[in-house]
């Protein structure tokens, strides 16, 4: 895309919420190096943002506003980028529109610029199998020599700074096999963005819908569907939705542009190596997604055989004699370690535990009962999550250890277990213990490859 920069040179953009993930800084790196001049401003501190902050520090066209807001900061300047966890009833988001200030998303900013030179957008939401589809999507349109490019919900990745990576085409020959084609993971804080600008994916694949991300949505779930489905208001009649059967009804009540597609099953005679049934129905919806990208049976069967996974996502890390340790540590609900508990054959240790969600933990409970040949239970002055886990597994009957780190509770699981599973499937989110989840992914697997 030869002109990518055109839309913010020379522009006074403020970043509302840097982040410690990565993305942040790869959003402010490229804007600033299209010649923008940038105000961040975020609540935390200089000191807890120090890593991001140092990569930035070289830009003379940046200035931080850090440790809290400043009102002028919304009002004074031709944009307001939102990072994706900042409520959209904040009150900065509101002092910027009162000024008349525009609000976006990058990935919502990356799509929009990148549908008008031709590309094709693939969007991908749900509670549970959003990653694992995208990067089979992308996996598999890669294998297929096709022009592919993954963004979204990526850790450290700026889907913005993809603009520099897209090749221009013909709008008009989108579904042309020669169009760049780009595959977007989607939460529903970062639809949040598509929403504003009245702009949907060309090809938008749902999930499902189950409880989660409450404590933002304050218990409504109306709300988080309402954010989930921009991802298909604003579909033209050329493009294509589709979904999962247990969100399909639930999708056509909303009186969507199109009607939903909900594939069949994978034909049995598929192999694939991710194990698990939930597995084979993510298959099915990437499936139907590339088969309207016009990839062919054969080469659709040839990426989703081959492909091996998302790391942190009932990843197979290693076997220890007769024993095979899997992290699953972005299972940050209860139905996602359900999932992974009824993956996997044979006697399971599993490792659990985090900070409160306010989910529903009875079918959670039922399944570690009857599936499960020892709990660890990770435990901290912050996870109120694991206490109430604590309480309904006495209340079942079913016995648990108590460790206050994973390094120990790790040790222990290889103790207890002389064959079958070690499963790390938290089922909880991961604050008090961990900065987040991908610190949290990132010690386990550490331990893991240096026992």
């Amino acid at each position: 895309m030869q002109d990518y920069c055109e839309p913010f040179k020379g522009k006074k953009i403020t970043i509302l919420g840097l982040g410690l993930l990565g993305r942040g800084v790869g959003d402010a790196k490229f804007l600033a190096n299209c010649g923008a001049d940038l105000l961040i401003t975020d609540k935390k501190t200089g000191e807890e943002l120090a890593g991001p902050v140092t990569q930035l520090n070289g830009y003379k066209n940046v200035t931080f506003h850090l440790g809290g807001h400043r009102t002028e900061d919304f009002e004074n300047c031709d944009a307001v980028i939102k990072a994706a966890g900042v409520a959209l009833d904040s009150p900065e988001i509101a002092t910027a529109r009162a000024a008349g200030v525009p609000v976006y998303m990058s990935t919502a900013l990356f799509a929009k610029y990148a549908d008008e030179v031709g590309a094709r957008i693939v969007g991908i939401t749900g509670t549970r199998g959003k990653s694992t589809i995208a990067h089979m999507i992308y996996h598999s349109l890669a294998k297929a020599d096709k022009r592919a490019h993954l963004g979204g919900n990526i850790r450290g990745k700026s889907t913005l700074a993809m603009l520099s990576e897209i090749k221009e085409g013909d709008p008009s020959r989108r579904g042309q096999a020669e169009a760049d084609t780009c595959v977007l993971e989607l939460d529903s804080w970062q639809l949040q963005g598509f929403g504003d600008l009245k702009l949907s994916p060309h090809v938008a694949v749902v999930t499902n819908l189950m409880p989660d991300h409450l404590n933002y949505y304050k218990g409504d779930m109306e709300a988080y569907f309402a954010d989930k489905a921009n991802i298909f208001m604003f579909q033209k009649p050329d493009d294509v939705l589709i979904a999962g059967a247990s969100v399909a009804a639930r999708i056509r009540e909303s009186n969507p542009p199109l009607d939903p597609i909900v594939p069949e099953p994978l034909p049995h005679k598929w192999t694939l190596k991710v194990p698990g049934l939930h597995n084979r129905e993510n298959a099915s919806l990437a499936s139907a997604a590339l088969a309207a990208l016009g990839l062919s049976e054969e080469n659709i069967k040839g990426g989703l055989e081959s492909f091996e996974g998302v790391e942190g996502r009932l990843q197979l890390v290693r076997e220890v004699g007769s024993v095979k340790i899997y992290n699953d540590n972005n299972a940050t609900t209860p139905e996602a370690t359900i999932a992974a508990l009824r993956a996997l054959e044979g006697d399971i240790t599993l490792i659990i535990g985090g900070s409160e969600k306010n989910l529903d933990l009875k079918e959670l409970v039922s399944e570690i009962r009857d599936r499960v040949s020892h709990v660890i239970l990770l435990t901290h002055e912050n996870y109120e999550g694991s206490r109430r886990l604590a309480k309904e597994l006495a209340t079942a009957g079913v016995p648990y250890m108590e460790l206050r780190d994973i390094e120990s509770a790790l040790h222990a699981a290889i103790e207890q277990t002389k064959e079958g599973n070690i499963l790390f499937s938290p089922a909880f989110a991961s604050f008090g213990m961990f900065k987040n989840e991908y610190e949290r992914n990132d010690q386990f697997m550490n331990m893991v490859h240096d026992l």
